[in-house]
């Protein structure tokens, strides 16, 4: 048997002409297996694997009797599986001499991949792993992880539509009826990317006998399946709390601002790991549960075109090539608690509110790391002046008219 100290380093290295290192479906990942050695290495064969997997996992437990029963819930879905044997295993031993050598190896990443991603109940990593093969010898194995991102491109019809809706509801306290509250929202699409500007357009009506307070926030839920079962994460990415509003006012949002902070893209492609956002704008109603209204998001990772649309001066100006995913952020403050942006009947239908120590910790896994703020301030929201301005007694228009 030969001693294992013949061989001094075995390590995979990756060629990458960008300073963030992920790559996308479709293009080539190309790298190297760098083999130094002590003194001569007799071997049977060298090869290298790229593989690519979503995997879901979770435990739930009930008692039965005395005892505590476990039920598992695992399932997977590969992405990517391909194998370069560098030195073929044909019978023969193949002599290396002492010092460094270099196999260089090329793979073709499928047309169809999922962003890498870290969460509590799942994941989706890539790796590259090279095996020794050595007479009589264990296997000798390295492994380096890669990241993907799937590229989202929001400059398309259904992720430019703007997206609206209204809701009202009765403050009732001990079977009195102290009025209604109702909220319309607008945004002027779905599709963003991480930096940019969500203006707001809202109207909150009070009418009830108390005053009220309109928040809004962008939500993130992590959707895990696995043997017909869903099991759901949800965090608040970002929140903003509006002015008081006093009994029988009206509060109007010209285009309020709300900035994404650095997150992942959404994740729509994945059998068993979903990630998506929404915005959601409520009112705390003091003696009763939140209104809460709901709106779509998308997060992509190509920004909205100068010239795509009116709106586009509150998205970046960076390039679509992802550039902007160059450098890492700097941790972002602790957002609030999920239970002060949505109602109590819908955190009992869903999950329970996550507590501080998850919230500081929300964007889970390494790949979070390559999502940064942009460099740039982004330029004031599009306005102009109205020639015919509306009246101060006249009741401004529905905003989702």
């Amino acid at each position: 048997m030969q001693p294992l100290g013949r061989v001094r380093s075995l390590s995979v290295e990756l060629d990458t002409d960008r300073a963030w290192g992920a790559y996308g479906s479709g293009e080539l990942l190309r790298g190297r297996v760098r083999l130094e050695l002590r003194g001569t290495l007799r071997l049977r064969a060298l090869e290298v694997h790229a593989r690519g997997r979503a995997t879901a996992h979770w435990l739930e437990s009930h008692s039965v009797g005395l005892n505590t029963v476990y039920r598992d819930y695992t399932a997977y879905q590969t992405f990517l599986h391909r194998r370069c044997q560098l030195i073929p295993d044909n019978g023969e031993v193949t002599v290396l001499q002492a010092g460094r050598h270099e196999f260089p190896f090329t793979f073709q990443l499928p047309e169809t991949l999922a962003t890498s991603f870290e969460g509590k109940h799942g994941s989706v990593r890539y790796w590259v792993k090279a095996k020794l093969r050595r007479p009589w010898a264990t296997v000798r194995k390295v492994k380096k992880e890669f990241t993907v991102i799937e590229p989202i491109d929001i400059n398309t019809p259904a992720l430019l539509a703007p997206q609206a809706g209204a809701k009202e509801k009765l403050a009732r306290a001990w079977y009195c009826n102290r009025g209604q509250v109702s909220v319309t929202a607008k945004i002027d699409r779905k599709g963003y990317t991480p930096g940019e500007v969500i203006p707001i357009f809202a109207e909150i009506d009070n009418c009830t006998s108390r005053a009220v307070v309109p928040k809004a926030a962008i939500i993130q839920t992590q959707t895990f399946i696995a043997r017909g079962t869903k099991k759901q994460k949800k965090s608040v990415v970002t929140s903003m709390v509006g002015d008081t509003i006093a009994a029988g006012k009206r509060e109007v949002w010209h285009g309020r601002a709300l900035k994404i902070p650095p997150v992942g893209p959404s994740i729509l492609q994945c059998r068993i790991i979903q990630v998506e956002y929404s915005l959601k704008v409520c009112v705390d109603i003091p003696g009763t549960s939140k209104l809460l209204l709901e709106l779509p998001l998308v997060i992509g990772t190509i920004p909205l075109h100068p010239f795509g649309s009116r709106t586009s001066s509150v998205s970046s100006q960076y390039s679509v090539n992802l550039d902007w995913l160059s450098s890492i952020p700097e941790q972002p403050e602790a957002p609030p608690e999920y239970s002060s942006v949505v109602s109590s009947s819908d955190a009992e239908q869903s999950l329970a509110p996550p507590c501080r120590s998850e919230l500081s910790s929300i964007l889970e896994g390494p790949f979070f790391a390559y999502i940064q703020e942009f460099r740039f301030r982004p330029p004031p929201l599009y306005s102009e002046v109205d020639p015919n301005p509306t009246s101060d007694h006249i009741r401004p228009r529905c905003m989702t008219c």
